[in-house]
């Protein structure tokens, strides 16, 4: 009975520490008269940042990461789907990517579990376009 209310009693501990490293999320706007935007930000352990990107279908979503830190990464997930479809850590740090349908798109900039677990922290300048 011990053991139990003392388990219960880390798992509760843990819940803010897992709370301050969600992810969070910013809409991407483009300025009048262009189809880009280079945006700067850092990421430290298992916190992510996720741009919401409207595109059309048929344009081309194109995203380049520059980072201080090898284990940093992207991926691009189309609106409603459950995997990605350019997976960062094993296509690379850029992406074109035609638009099949609508929506807005998830650029999710991310550590890898490696990294994340030692709580390091990446430094980028992300670019998005859309054209």
């Amino acid at each position: 009975m011990l053991a139990r209310t003392l388990a219960t009693l880390c798992l509760l501990a843990a819940v803010p520490a897992m709370a301050q490293d969600a992810a969070r999320t910013e809409t991407v706007h483009f300025a009048k008269g262009t189809s880009s935007k280079t945006i700067k930000g850092s990421i430290k352990g298992y916190a992510s940042v996720n741009y919401k990107v409207g595109v059309a279908a048929g344009q081309t979503l194109k995203v380049d990461l520059k980072t201080s830190n090898a284990s940093s990464n992207f991926n691009i997930t189309a609106p409603g789907a459950d995997a990605a479809m350019f997976v960062g850590s094993t296509s690379g740090s850029s992406a074109t990517v035609k638009i099949p349908s609508s929506g807005d798109y998830t650029v999710q900039v991310y550590l890898m579990r490696n990294a994340a677990r030692r709580n390091e922290t990446a430094s980028y300048t992300l670019t998005i376009a859309a054209k």
